[in-house]
């Protein structure tokens, strides 16, 4: 698979890059469980896979995320030879709390976790959850720290990783991230991170586009998964997914790889973050990646209407 690099940094990634938030075990988000052997063998898959790039965080399952690849990254003894791991700084679970020195303690946790010395990508992860964006973005804030974390070598590169878009575009032209990373917002069903991802691009950011399924309902169907960017969907919110499935069926191709591959089309885009939590998955995602669709297929799905608002507005997270 041919590599980009991405932006400045020096990284080299592959088109797409795995996500390991489910490899964490985070039922209340996915509707089901993940235990250590299924997580094992799905990271051993995605090592094994032509892909070179994994996306986790130090709060994903509160830690499971990080402690499992890190398991077998030991295992392996040491990541793969030019492989580009991506975590993020959080804030603290119980408090919110998301200054400096708490910016310093998920860092600390993940190298260890992870069995690292350093980082090769490192985000600042959701700090629209955090107790006060002051304490993130001020002088001396999260923000300086995660700066300082690369100038030390603790990390290569930097990234801003959140959902909320009114907050992150302000951060991203106010602070020199190397990366962005949003998730929901830019899918068959949701365009709402157009603006983001023109800016990044004209600002020599890289950007990295996560979800491209909407949650998952773009890969497992509305009527298998009647739920849309983690929460519940009637019937009206459905029907956007089912005038899709309508004309994947229509050419005989799974929505699944369309979706995936209409974020991998795009220039913008240098790597498209897709979620796995069995090695079947893995697989599963490089077929739908090199599926030849025709022209005609993406003519009518680029016919239908798609969302500009946010996709989340009404989620409460969990990231367990």
């Amino acid at each position: 698979m041919l590599k980009r690099t991405l932006a400045t940094t020096g990284l080299e990634v592959t088109p797409l890059c795995f996500g390991g938030s489910a490899l964490g075990d985070m039922p209340a988000t996915y509707g089901y469980s993940v235990d250590d052997e299924r997580a094992f063998a799905t990271i051993n898959a995605i090592f094994d896979s032509p892909v070179n790039f994994l996306d986790s965080s130090r709060i994903y399952g509160f830690g499971r995320s990080e402690e499992r690849i890190g398991e077998v990254i030991k295992a392996r003894g040491g990541l793969p030879e030019g492989f580009v791991l991506a975590t993020k700084l959080d804030r603290d679970p119980e408090t919110n709390r998301f200054d400096a020195d708490q910016a310093k303690r998920s860092l600390e946790q993940s190298l260890k976790a992870l069995n690292l010395d350093s980082i090769p990508l490192l985000h600042l992860h959701d700090p629209e959850h955090a107790r006060s964006l002051d304490e993130i973005r001020d002088t001396g804030g999260a923000i300086d720290a995660l700066m300082r974390f690369k100038e030390e070598g603790l990390c290569q590169a930097t990234g801003l990783a959140m959902g909320r878009l009114d907050m992150m575009l302000p951060l991203a032209q106010a602070f020199p991230f190397d990366a962005v990373l949003n998730h929901n917002r830019f899918t068959l069903l949701n365009r709402s991170a157009t603006e983001l991802f023109d800016y990044a691009k004209s600002a020599g950011i890289a950007v990295l586009n996560a979800a491209p399924y909407a949650g998952g309902v773009l890969a497992k169907g509305a009527s298998v998964m009647p739920q849309i960017a983690y929460s519940p969907a009637d019937d009206e919110a459905l029907a956007g997914v089912r005038n899709i499935e309508r004309i994947c069926a229509k050419y005989g191709i799974a929505p699944g790889a369309v979706a995936l591959q209409f974020s991998m089309r795009d220039e913008r885009i240098d790597s498209t973050i897709i979620g796995v939590s069995a090695p079947s998955r893995v697989t599963q995602t490089l077929e739908w990646a090199s599926v030849e669709i025709p022209a005609e297929l993406w003519a009518e799905i680029e016919a239908l209407e798609y969302d500009t608002t946010d996709p989340e507005a009404n989620r409460e997270y969990n990231p367990g």
